[in-house]
């Protein structure tokens, strides 16, 4: 039955009809798969590292597509995959056209719900469970939860409910102690307790020994004895809350031993109503570089399988590691300022501040919602909190944002992490719809930074000048240099070409690590003395007020944030066919530059307005009504992410397939341009 290869084998069809002994060897030869193929196209590590037998265990006891099962977050369902037949994909996992790390149902029938965000396992589990009794199936429905999700507002709300409706679900507790970062809180606390229940694991060892060694009589005397067990539970283990809720409890259990856990499924499996099975995994495990790191194998790009260092290394601070350092600043200033974030404290950069102000750090766990309200209320007893999550997670508590901050005018700071495009996690991360979900919010200044050092001036702004709720929304990677003075502060360039087209679609080499600068002076363009364009010095920021990076006759491209840099390669590509274009970056998203924009509708130049966020309901929007509103007449052009979920690939891949990389957003202003009268051009070509 054994293959030499992963991709020999017959998933599921081979699982079945696996011997013990060989699903233990097959154990093995799924962590040597996953850690040769993630150390190529970079993913989800730790997390499917340490799922491999208790996702055995569920495709050998239930059968999976018939039976259902919800993978909570999704990013621990590499080795599901593996099981229903998508091994060879995984040389393109994650990247562009190949499998997603996530389930997605379009892959397979086996990807029942598209997983991306946490602690909605159980509440779909649920609904599938309830729409199979309404149509009279038997098959079975289960979740598997982290413990990490589990702290989630809505795994409760779906447990609370499933318990009282006495729904047969079957639940999975995948316990490695741990999400993305510690796990904090009661509930944390309470596994703890269970987790040390060895008392009652060692004890229903030595019962099934002792039984079992009965001649004739052993197995079946103790398949007969689960109500005698369950009392010895009872009488070992502390009431568990999950009892509490509705839920037959069993565990904890070793997810890591596929003979026990595999037992234990098989029992859940002929127990009607809501069951929970706690399964005490161990994160990384089979990868000792991923077991003694965790949270550093959690999400990882392309590694050093030896020595599991990455292969390409940031040489400045990232977006959110620049956060970090800013707020510890901050915190040195003024003694109000808080952090407060939602089971992201080393994602947002918030390590340093934790260590260094460890009273004003506040980690609530996965629970946006609460994080929001909580920070209202420190606002109210009069600190400064700035709340750090990422875009699409923060997605998860508008109502608070509106009803807690907003209306009440409190001075809350939402460090917006990730926001636009985030490339390989695909559809379910991308921070593309903040600024439309933010936008229309009275009371809320909202700010975007084109580089390192006007992130850290908004941060200083928003905690000093600005009095009410206010946004800065930054995205994953590497800060471009934009201003002189950023420069020599981060002396880091790469050069790229423009080749023999200057229109042609170009990906930098380093395109798996965006916002990396890579941007050399075209040949035929002046530039200051330092390089940087002739861009002035940063000035200083006045509410609702932008900052012109260039001048140029012909049109002004407006470009948002992070697409400041995309705006400025466009512009020097215009240059090349006589088109002068002034790049303009807004800075504020809201309130806009009104006095700006008065000058440019009565220029009558076209603009072209470029951000990383969907155009429905974005910065764009906001341009193209004030010019309406108006009269001003001219031509504009609002660019953005489509009115669609994007898929999964690099950043540079995803803005060339969108047309918002430099050399289209070039094309598009060009015709812009010429149905505008600006100029003619005299030779034909790509249009």
């Amino acid at each position: 039955m054994l293959k030499k290869l992963i991709t020999d084998y017959r998933f599921p069809d081979d699982l079945r009809n696996m011997t013990e002994d060989e699903l233990e060897i097959l154990a093995y030869e799924i962590r040597d798969f996953l850690i040769e193929k993630i150390a190529k196209t970079g993913g989800h590590a730790a997390p499917n590292l340490g799922v491999v037998e208790l996702t055995v265990a569920i495709h050998k006891v239930f059968d999976i597509p018939s039976d259902q099962v919800v993978w909570d977050v999704g990013h621990q369902s590499y080795v599901h995959k593996i099981l229903t037949g998508r091994a060879d994909g995984f040389d393109r996992l994650r990247q562009y056209g190949g499998i997603s790390g996530f389930p997605k149902s379009g892959e397979s029938d086996a990807d029942v719900y598209n997983s991306g965000h946490s602690s909605t396992s159980i509440s779909v589990a649920m609904g599938l469970a309830e729409a199979r009794d309404l149509k009279g199936g038997a098959h079975k429905v289960l979740a598997v939860i982290g413990d990490g999700a589990m702290t989630g507002g809505e795994a409760f709300e779906g447990l609370n409910n499933a318990g009282n409706r006495k729904t047969d679900i079957i639940v999975i507790l995948n316990d490695n102690e741990m999400s993305i970062s510690k796990n904090i809180g009661s509930l944390s606390h309470h596994l703890n307790k269970l987790r040390s229940s060895r008392a009652y694991l060692n004890m229903k060892k030595s019962l099934k020994k002792s039984i079992t060694g009965i001649p004739g009589v052993g197995e079946g005397l103790y398949r007969g004895l689960d109500h005698m067990r369950d009392l010895m539970r009872y009488a070992v283990i502390t009431e568990s809350i999950f009892e509490d809720l509705g839920f037959s409890y069993y565990g904890p259990v070793d997810g890591n031993n596929l003979r026990d856990v595999t037992e234990l499924l098989e029992a859940a499996k002929s127990i009607g109503g809501p069951v929970l099975i706690h399964a005490i995994t161990k994160k990384g495990k089979g990868y000792r570089n991923a077991e003694i790191a965790p949270d550093k194998f959690h999400s990882v790009g392309p590694f050093d399988t030896e020595t599991g260092k990455p292969f390409a290394k940031a040489k400045r601070d990232t977006w959110s590691a620049l956060c970090g350092k800013s707020l510890i600043e901050l915190a040195e200033k003024d003694e109000r300022v808080i952090a407060v974030t939602a089971a992201m404290t080393d994602g947002t950069g918030l390590l340093p501040f934790a260590d260094k102000f460890p009273e004003r750090f506040f980690d609530v766990g996965i629970a946006e919602a609460h994080a929001v309200t909580f920070a209202a209320g420190l606002a109210i007893g009069g600190m400064r909190p700035f709340v750090c999550c990422y875009s699409t997670f923060l997605q998860r508590a508008y109502d608070q944002i509106v009803m807690d901050a907003a209306m009440q005018n409190l001075p809350v700071v939402f460090m917006i992490d990730r926001a636009g495009n985030v490339g390989h996690d695909g559809e379910t991360h991308h921070g593309v719809f903040d600024l439309s979900y933010l936008k229309h919010i009275p009371n809320m200044t909202i700010m975007a930074p084109a580089d390192g050092s006007e992130l850290v001036a908004m941060m200083r702004y928003a905690l000093f000048e600005n009095g009410g709720p206010c946004a800065i929304r930054y995205p994953k990677g590497v800060p471009d240099v934009i201003y002189p003075a950023d420069r020599g502060a981060h002396p880091i360039e790469r050069e790229q070409t423009c080749g023999t087209d200057a229109f042609a679609a170009r990906v930098p080499s380093d395109a798996a690590v965006p916002g990396v600068v890579r941007r050399a002076p075209l040949a035929n363009m002046q530039s200051s003395a330092d390089g940087a364009r002739g861009i002035p010095e940063m000035p200083p920021l006045a509410m609702g007020k932008s900052a012109v990076l260039r001048e140029g006759r012909d049109m002004e491209i407006w470009a948002v944030g992070n697409f400041a840099s995309v705006g400025l390669d466009a512009a020097d590509l215009l240059r090349e066919r006589g088109v002068e274009a002034k790049v303009v970056n807004p800075r504020f998203v809201k309130p806009l530059d009104e006095a700006a924009l008065r000058a440019a509708g009565r220029g009558g130049a076209p603009l072209l307005i470029l951000e990383d966020n969907v155009v429905k309901g974005g910065f764009g929007e906001s341009v193209l009504a004030f010019l309406a509103e108006n009269g001003y007449g001219n031509r504009a052009l609002a660019l953005g992410w489509p009115d669609d979920f994007v898929t999964h690939g690099s950043v540079a891949e995803l803005r060339a397939h969108c047309g918002l990389d430099a050399a289209a957003v070039a094309r598009r202003a060009e015709r812009l341009c010429e149905r505008n009268g600006a100029f003619v051009r005299a030779e034909s070509g790509d249009r």
